[in-house]
């Protein structure tokens, strides 16, 4: 079986950590209402997990992807799970039409989602998010001679919407007083796939500046303005391939950038996974849901100190049930997994997320439980 941006993980003491939490993870598989995985694969309650998956979908969570699959494959034998980041966008709708066992996925299903017909659910079942990675987005930028720039959200809608196009535009300057800034163009860098990471980045700055940013938040960029690329990985080579750049990116494709601060309140902030995680601690869930749909409503006007509001929470999104009880199982045990304390530490030390709050862990873990 191919896996799908399987990456080696150097740290060997980082996978035998994960291997005993993803024996662990097995004794929670089923429908048990297990609140952790605990123990380890000796005393497992339920076989070791033994199956194929497939899921598709968020390019942020490609890293986090892959090391949790290194860790739960090692400690399971039988197990195959392939993840292709082809984008949040395309996750969803491949598990909407089945081609996808889960999505991994950079914004919650909409109302109009839930009220598809999912083609790997049980009749009368419908899906659930279940949020398992958090991350900051950067405004990343390659300028050279440029290296603490200083941004608020009117003046980055500005650049992203085509209505600041130097460099040294009075509205930068005035945010980087002595900063050198060059006489030259901006050059845009934007996804060119419908992205969880384009429309958590638009939401943010049509909330926090309405008048400059006019489009409604949104999945695919909105604006004709600048190059666009596929995925995290493509944004990240075209803004280091092209100077005097800039892009909105996951944080664990801004290796090699610079990254902007933001003006959060009356402060500038540099950016940060606590700061990210902060604010969706104090985010409330969106309302009307099922359950164990665990959508978060963030919110992006948190100034808190050294809070981070433009960031973005990613999920798995699954079936409460499955036509084929032994898929259910198979995504019961993996997301409780990923959940967990162990697994998400992991993919902070390889991302550069922020992990899951142990509440809100606690809760991913009961509501995967739950699924068959």
């Amino acid at each position: 079986m191919k896996l799908t941006r399987f990456a080696q993980i150097g740290a060997v003491g980082t996978i035998a950590a994960l291997t005993l939490v993803g024996c662990a993870a097995n004794e929670g598989g089923g429908s048990t209402g297990s609140s952790a995985p605990t123990g380890d694969a000796s005393s497992a309650a339920v076989p070791t997990l033994d199956g194929t998956l497939n899921g598709i979908g968020s390019s942020a969570q490609g890293t986090a992807q892959t090391t949790w699959i290194a860790g739960i494959q090692a400690a399971n034998s039988g197990l195959t799970i392939n993840y292709d980041p082809q984008g949040s966008g395309a996750g969803r709708k491949s598990f909407i039409s089945g081609a996808a066992d889960f999505a991994g996925s950079d914004a919650a299903l909409s109302d109009d989602e839930l009220k598809s017909t999912f083609a790997s659910c049980a009749e009368g079942s419908k899906a659930i998010d279940l949020p398992v990675y958090i991350s900051p987005i950067a405004v990343a930028y390659n300028v050279e001679g440029v290296t603490d720039l200083k941004l608020d959200a009117a003046t980055i809608a500005g650049i992203f919407a085509g209505k600041i196009t130097k460099w040294n535009d009075p509205a930068i300057a005035a945010l980087n007083d002595g900063a050198k800034l060059p006489d030259a163009a901006i050059t845009v860098v934007h996804r060119s796939d419908d992205s969880g990471t384009t429309y958590n980045f638009s939401e943010y700055l049509a909330a926090n500046a309405p008048s400059v940013w006019t489009e409604k938040p949104s999945q695919t960029f909105p604006f004709q303005v600048g190059d666009a690329a596929k995925g995290t990985s493509g944004v990240a080579e075209a803004t280091k391939s092209a100077k005097n750049s800039i892009a909105y990116i996951d944080e664990s494709g801004a290796a090699g950038l610079s990254v902007a601060e933001l003006k959060v309140g009356s402060d500038f902030v540099k950016l940060s996974a606590d700061g990210a995680a902060a604010v969706v601690a104090a985010s409330p869930m969106v309302e009307g849901r099922e359950a164990n749909d665990l959508a978060i409503n963030i919110n992006r006007k948190a100034d808190a100190a050294n809070d981070w509001p433009l960031v973005l929470v990613s999920y798995v999104i699954a079936c409460q049930e499955y036509k084929d009880a032994a898929k259910g199982k198979l995504v019961s045990g993996y997301v409780q997994y990923a959940a967990s304390e162990a697994a998400q530490s992991a993919a902070a030390s390889q991302a550069g997320s922020a992990p899951l709050s142990a509440d809100l862990s606690k809760k991913v873990i009961e509501a995967a439980a739950t699924i068959k």
